[in-house]
């Protein structure tokens, strides 16, 4: 539907709605070099010197003249170019300047200088100016609306006019690519991008892909509202939000030489708040270590979820430095898993570590004081012999056990007689004994099945949901169509060899009355499908394939 608004009015709504939440604005004109309200003495200079002067006096009382100069040196000077100069320029303003100077003695002496505080945002100063003059070379642009925080312009919106039919959102986001190519120096500094033509408003990061761009959908994280510029601003403008944004929801995936940007979506951000704030509590006295479970399907964006909770959870003062353990039970999923956050250590502040043998377990968390990002894989949990328990390994508190795709295989709490009169348990049972204090916190990509108890008693209940309606209504992941349909493939004996003994482990901790109905389910699916490949992703997969029926659309409405 076409909207009402031109250029101009959605960027003087948009200032209206910033001004709403606490924020200044200025016309840029009105404060450029030689007017009476100047705040630069150059059109070249993208950062606001005075506000920031003053904000690195307010925010650190303690700070000689001196550390405030050399502190403004360094953050009006960003080294390197494109996104690595934006990563480092980042870096400092969410970590803050380290300075060294002379102690008078012919040593040095160093200070550290708060650039943003995160843990009171309004001590901050947030201003939005329009029609902010940038020249470059011989380039000159007027990006529509610029944020500054403590002087730093961290945000960039631009808009098109949707009277006009081929001013689209499109048009502003190619706006932005241009100004990326031209005004390097302004980018160097850019923290997130907004684009919006008044009906359609979407966030996103330099570097990013148009379809990387995502719109906010809620200004408490309790509603899901349609897509709008004002719910956006509401809801992710505000100074605690924006902060913390910019604190624990950007990352630097770094691959070699490769660095890519990208920012949480709103899913993502509330998610992680919630599992945060049950963590906490469980992991407390008082807690019992269920921290609940994230339900967000596949494709939406769950390893980068994980690392965004990894990165704020390590730095919450009640868990004083938390080991986490992050759990899968596939090869593949621990070395996938690992290699996302490996890629994003610079938002954790750590390098995680990844375990390879089961003696090393002891070594990574059993030896371990506090602190840590440790991989591994639920099977390397097994005792030495069968029916013995696992030894511990730590009493601590803190020690978070983060399960990816948190079901049937980390089951296991009571015993099991099995046919030879061994008494086992499932794994479950085994991290347990080997972390008797942890609290136990689950993602998946796929529901779970409502008469499932066995999750809920493992990790509690569903704390976030972001299904895949609401996923492809975002934009976050194309819909899918299934169509049923007989598959006849000659079976590779060798894996048929193999998987009796995998749905041994992949059905630890049924009772055995269950385990020969899904024996007998799946034996027959095995003769339909005929690939061992299909038959696992079956078993993983049963409670949404069986609901579909045939031909149907993915998603299908199951209830």
């Amino acid at each position: 539907m076409a909207s009402s608004y031109n250029e101009e009015t959605v960027e003087l709504a948009a200032l209206e709605w910033l001004r709403g939440q606490g924020f200044e604005t200025a016309f840029g004109p009105d404060i450029a070099p030689e007017t009476p309200g100047a705040q630069r003495a150059l059109y070249q200079d993208v950062v606001l010197d005075g506000p920031l002067r003053a904000a690195l006096v307010r925010l650190n009382p303690g700070a000689s003249t001196e550390a405030i100069a050399e502190a403004v040196r360094q953050l009006s000077n960003p080294v390197g170019v494109g996104l690595q100069a934006n990563q480092g320029m980042h870096r400092l303003i969410t970590d803050g300047v380290q300075v060294e100077l002379p102690d008078g003695l012919g040593g040095v002496r160093a200070e550290h200088l708060q650039v943003i505080d995160i843990a009171q945002p309004r001590r901050n100063a947030f201003l939005a100016v329009n029609q902010f003059t940038v020249v470059e070379g011989q380039v000159e642009r007027r990006p529509d609306v610029i944020v500054f925080i403590n002087g730093l312009p961290l945000v960039i919106f631009e808009f098109k006019n949707t009277k006009d039919a081929s001013a689209t959102i499109e048009k502003a986001y190619t706006q932005l690519q241009t100004y990326q190519k031209q005004l390097t120096r302004l980018f160097a500094y850019n923290a997130l991008l907004v684009i919006s033509d008044g009906s359609q408003a979407r966030l996103g990061v330099a570097g990013a892909a148009f379809e990387r761009f995502r719109p906010w959908k809620t200004v408490t994280g309790r509603e899901v509202r349609p897509e709008s510029l004002e719910t956006l601003i509401k809801g992710a403008f505000t100074p605690e939000v924006l902060t913390d944004l910019l604190r624990h929801f950007v990352v630097f995936e770094v691959d070699g030489p490769d660095v890519k940007k990208k920012v949480a979506a709103y899913h993502q951000y509330h998610a992680v708040q919630r599992a945060v704030q049950t963590t906490v509590e469980a992991s407390g006295v008082a807690g019992d270590r269920r921290g609940g479970v994230v339900w967000h399907t596949q494709g939406s964006g769950k390893g980068l979820t994980m690392v965004f909770y990894a990165g704020k959870l390590v730095v919450q003062p009640d868990l004083q430095n938390p080991t986490l353990v992050i759990l899968t039970d596939r090869n593949d999923l621990d070395d996938q898993l690992f290699g996302t956050f490996s890629r994003a250590s610079g938002l954790l502040r750590q390098v995680p570590e990844q375990v390879t043998a089961r003696s090393e377990l002891r070594q990574k968390l059993g030896e371990r004081a506090a602190g840590g990002v440790v991989f591994t894989t639920i099977q390397k949990f097994l005792p030495e012999e069968r029916g013995d328990a696992f030894p511990t390994l730590s009493e601590r508190r803190n020690i978070i056990v983060i399960a990816d795709e948190a079901h049937r295989s980390q089951y296991g709490l009571n015993a099991r007689l099995g046919k030879d009169g061994v008494y086992t348990y499932g794994f479950a049972k085994h991290i347990r004994d080997a972390l008797p204090n942890a609290t136990f916190l689950g993602f998946t990509g796929t529901p779970i099945e409502s008469k499932d108890a066995d999750t809920r008693a493992i990790f509690g209940d569903y704390i976030d949901v972001y299904d895949v309606q609401r996923a492809v209504e975002d934009g976050a992941t194309v819909p899918i169509y299934y169509e049923s349909r007989l598959v006849r493939l000659k079976p590779d004996e060798a894996a048929w060899a193999t998987l009796d003994e995998e749905f041994e482990e992949i059905t630890e901790g049924e009772e055995d009355s269950s385990r020969e109905k899904l024996k007998t389910k799946w034996a027959a699916l095995e003769a339909l499908v005929g690939a061992p490949e299909r038959v696992r992703a079956s078993w993983r997969a049963r409670a949404w394939w069986s609901a579909c029926p045939a031909g149907s659309a993915w998603p299908c409405t199951t209830n």
